[in-house]
């Protein structure tokens, strides 16, 4: 994951991705919020499911703006090939099982998600995924693949990487500022945490445009362009 073309020639020292995106609203209202990366879950058991049809439309509308992110749960490698054929993505996301020579063989640069379980070894996946472009460290929640809003214990979080790693799981502007000052991610992304509240209840899949800014905000100031 790298910043959009049209960002400044520094990065922030960690970057930042909303995830689970569903309408081109919601895309327009997280380029204007000056995040790094969104994503795209085409995981159709998920509740945040989106067609690569409105997909395509939404990763056309913020080309060269943002970096698209494409998150697929061991799906058939046809499956990925279909969606790629309609939509342009910048990096895959690979939420399940797949295997290193799977993950490497649609030609972009990959993310594999890690779930934070107690016998979770980094130097084992770094070791295993080495062609990965970056590793998301995700909450533990059985039978479900991200976005559940659960926070992870830190202590489950890489002490020496020598990968870059992204912290997910329970963050929202409350906590994304500290909990980079703590651990230093390469990135940060959520979904549940920008979500939209009714009668105080996340609506999965919308996006609250003020909820994005102010994440994004928390972010930022932990770690401010230079």
């Amino acid at each position: 994951m790298t910043a959009s073309p049209s960002a400044p020639a520094v990065e922030p020292v960690t970057l930042i991705k909303i995830c689970g995106l569903t309408s081109l609203t919601d895309a327009q209202a997280v380029v204007a919020a000056n995040a790094d990366a969104l994503g795209l879950n085409f995981y159709q058991r998920s509740a945040r499911y989106v067609a690569p049809d409105v997909a395509a439309k939404i990763a056309a509308e913020v080309a060269g703006q943002i970096c698209r992110v494409g998150l697929f749960v061991d799906a058939p490698s046809a499956y990925v090939r279909q969606v790629l054929a309609e939509v342009e993505l910048d990096m895959l996301q690979f939420h399940g099982e797949e295997s290193p020579e799977y993950c490497e063989s649609f030609g972009l640069p990959y993310c594999k998600a890690i779930a934070a379980a107690e016998n979770f070894d980094p130097t084992q996946v770094e070791a295993r995924y080495a062609s990965a472009a970056l590793f998301l460290l995700d909450a533990m929640v059985q039978g479900q693949f991200g976005g559940t809003g659960s926070v992870i214990d830190f202590k489950h979080w890489p002490q020496s990487p020598t990968m870059p790693w992204a912290l997910a799981g329970g963050l929202d502007a409350s906590n994304v500022q500290a909990a980079i000052e703590q651990l230093q991610p390469y990135a940060v992304d959520t979904s549940s945490g920008v979500e939209r509240l009714v009668d105080g209840k996340r609506v999965k899949g919308r996006k609250d445009a003020r909820q994005v800014q102010d994440f994004v905000a928390a972010a930022r100031a932990a770690c401010p362009r230079v």
